[in-house]
């Protein structure tokens, strides 16, 4: 009975040892594992960031608004320039001029922050405002 007991012990205690030897070999590589792949998933986050900034490049997203009276006799700042420009200052200005009677909307291109096109000061405004 003893001998029984005394095998079963060398046997759980050889059991133990190899548990803990491959414990130790899994930590140690999963490490090493991870920094491996690290390389890649960066380089990938790069290409990534780099695609996301060219398609945003051409997105409307310096924007600004002017408000303003038009005419001296009507006031509450209800006429307004809005710029929308992408990151090269092209887009659009548009412009809501409130009257007493009636309200007219103007758009104009704007070409590398410039138009051909005649510009107010509230559109020029509105366009300085969105320049980053």
């Amino acid at each position: 009975m003893w001998i029984l007991a005394a095998v079963s012990l060398l046997v759980a205690l050889v059991a133990l040892l190899l548990a803990v030897v491959g414990l130790r070999r899994t930590r140690s590589a999963s490490p090493r594992q991870a920094v491996d792949a690290l390389p890649e998933d960066v380089h990938g986050l790069r290409q990534e960031v780099a695609a996301l900034k060219t398609e945003s490049a051409d997105a409307l997203r310096h924007l600004a608004v002017v408000r303003y009276d038009a005419f001296g006799d009507v006031g509450g700042h209800l006429s307004w320039s809005l710029a929308l420009l992408d990151d090269a200052g092209h887009g659009v200005v548009l412009t809501s001029i409130h009257g007493r009677s009636d309200a007219r909307t103007y758009a104009k291109n704007i070409t590398g922050w410039t138009s051909e096109q005649q510009l107010s000061p509230e559109e020029e405004e509105a366009i300085a405002h969105a320049r980053p």
